[in-house]
């Protein structure tokens, strides 16, 4: 690839990360440093906005590289990440948007502690908060790797680690010193880049087939050189029952993961009123609506037009799909359209990954913060010093994300993910909902409710074929896999709703009526709510 093509990418990355910083500059001279502002932006953000920036956080490199990489390699198979994460954002607006905007002030423990025996319980749910975190960030930053190793034309070990190391460098230094409102605009900023990036990327492929869909797919079908059966279920799920179980698995995690995400949930925390937290959610869904319908003639585009094989060979998990359909759809390599279109492609998808770190490392080392430090503190931790904890946090949560993200690099994005969601669903969903719903729920319920779905998700995970066992394992020359299944949550998160029933039926603690009753009357009118 020729050396205009690379200038033109540090070009647009360098703008990117400039307005980026410029942005974290200027909300840095303005701040005060209370927690409010520091991890909810004041509160000052229109639903419009928080509609905007909660697409920005949701829209990850998953969703556009690695979801359309998934499905111009396999077809109809990769389409479950598609509807799954859109499917999802019914159950936080049916479920969980308001109610978490009415009882929280800045994390998920906030809402679950309000009426349990605060310690504990921040304890539990602040440590499933960053497990679910880390590995998100470890998702985004394997993206980045392999993004910026195709973009430079290298596809060296060392260019992808340096990448990593450079993009927990970054988002450390966003977090510490923008706080929520800097990572907010980042969002938005993004948001705005990412759709515009799609929609002109899913115009050009609908073009190039003169608007005939049923004639992109079935050249994607011919071009697989696995005929109709492209387009049908079975090609990376439907093997055998193993494979129909991971399928179903997959489905429970992305459906019931959403709901749990320690970064989503903050976002409803930077509005004003319950109100405005569903009207965000409304915005959000029509973006990411739009977005994953995108995905889908992304990834058959990719199919169709490059080519399965020259994608694996590319990357052998499909994360480069997107900016080589760029490439094609611009007039090919050593092109000026296929350049300036591959540049910019890449810079859309590192801007979507810088955006998307931010915002998990905030909410992460909020977790830390407010939940253990503020726990762990044996008298009540001022709100000031809480936040210089969160911002140390930020960076210890970097290092670990930086070092995983080197280990994990060879695997998918979006596969990965996945396993973030089967956490968050199996730990985080539980307590949540118990906790808004269930009159009789205790502290006991609410302890065991989270580990007993935190340390089933995380043992499966270690256990399964994605660590060892398989060529494409983490530590492919070992075999100690126990687990048949690839992502843990068929079993995980019945696991964390049983051991929740369970903890609290065997409670010799009496559940705490008149706080059911409080807790029930700020979450539905939003009386009392910060």
């Amino acid at each position: 690839m020729n050396i205009d093509h690379q200038t033109l990418t540090l070009v647009l990355f360098s703008s990117f990360i400039a307005i980026t910083l410029g942005i974290t500059t200027w909300v840095s001279r303005n701040r005060h440093g209370s927690a409010e502002e520091f991890y909810a932006g004041g509160r000052l953000f229109s639903p419009l906005e928080n509609g905007f920036a909660i697409a920005g956080d949701y829209m990850s490199a998953a969703s556009f590289l690695g979801i359309s990489g998934l499905i111009a390699l396999f077809g109809y198979d990769g389409l479950l990440y598609s509807v799954g994460f859109l499917v999802a954002w019914l159950v936080v607006l049916l479920l969980v948007a308001e109610l978490v905007r009415n009882c929280g002030r800045f994390t998920l423990a906030d809402v679950v502690a309000s009426r349990m025996s605060q310690r504990p319980v921040r304890i539990a749910v602040g440590s499933s908060s960053v497990v679910v975190s880390v590995l998100y960030l470890v998702a985004q930053m394997v993206g980045a790797g392999s993004l910026v190793a195709l973009l430079l034309g290298t596809t060296s070990e060392a260019a992808q680690s340096w990448t990593v190391i450079g993009v927990g460098a970054l988002m450390v230094v966003y977090v510490s010193f923008g706080g929520m409102r800097a990572t907010t605009w980042i969002q938005i900023v993004k948001a705005v880049l990412l759709m515009g990036g799609a929609i002109a990327l899913t115009a050009l492929v609908l073009v190039r087939f003169h608007g005939d869909f049923n004639g992109l797919l079935h050249s994607a079908a011919e071009r697989s050189g696995h005929g109709e059966k492209f387009l049908s279920p079975g090609l990376k799920y439907g093997g055998n029952w193993t494979a129909r179980f991971d399928f179903i698995s997959l489905g429970l995690a992305l459906v019931l993961g959403t709901a749990g995400l320690p970064h989503i949930l903050s976002r409803f925390y930077t509005v004003p009123t319950a109100r405005a937290a569903r009207r965000s959610v409304v915005w959000s869904i029509a973006l990411i609506g739009g977005f994953y319908l995108m995905t889908i003639v992304l990834g058959f585009g990719a199919a169709a037009v490059v080519g399965p094989e020259t994608v694996r060979a590319s990357n052998t998990a499909g994360n480069t799909a997107v900016p080589l359909l760029a490439l094609e759809l611009g007039g090919g390599a050593g092109t000026n359209g296929g350049t300036v279109l591959f540049a910019f492609t890449g810079a859309i998808a590192f801007a979507t990954i810088l955006a998307v770190v931010a915002g998990i490392t905030l909410a992460s080392s909020a977790s830390v913060a407010h939940d253990l430090y503020a726990s762990l503190k044996r008298r009540h931790a001022k709100q000031r010093s809480e936040v210089t904890v969160a911002r140390t946090a930020a960076v210890g949560i970097g290092a670990v994300a930086i070092g995983l993200g080197l280990l994990a690099r060879d695997l998918n994005v979006a596969f990965l993910v996945g396993l973030a969601f089967a956490v968050a669903a199996s730990a985080n969903l539980p307590v949540l909902l118990y906790s808004l719903f269930w009159r009789g729920f205790t502290t006991r319920g609410a302890i065991w409710s989270v580990y007993g779905g935190l340390v089933p998700a995380v043992l499966l995970v270690v256990f399964s074929p994605v660590v060892s066992g398989s060529p494409e394992a983490l530590f492919p020359g070992v075999d100690f896999h126990l687990f048949p299944l690839q992502n843990p949550g068929l079993v995980s998160i019945p696991a964390g709703f049983l051991a929740g029933w369970i903890g609290t039926i065997t409670s010799a603690e009496p559940p705490d009526e008149a706080k059911h009753a409080e807790t029930e009357v700020r979450a539905l009118t939003g009386a009392g709510a910060v």
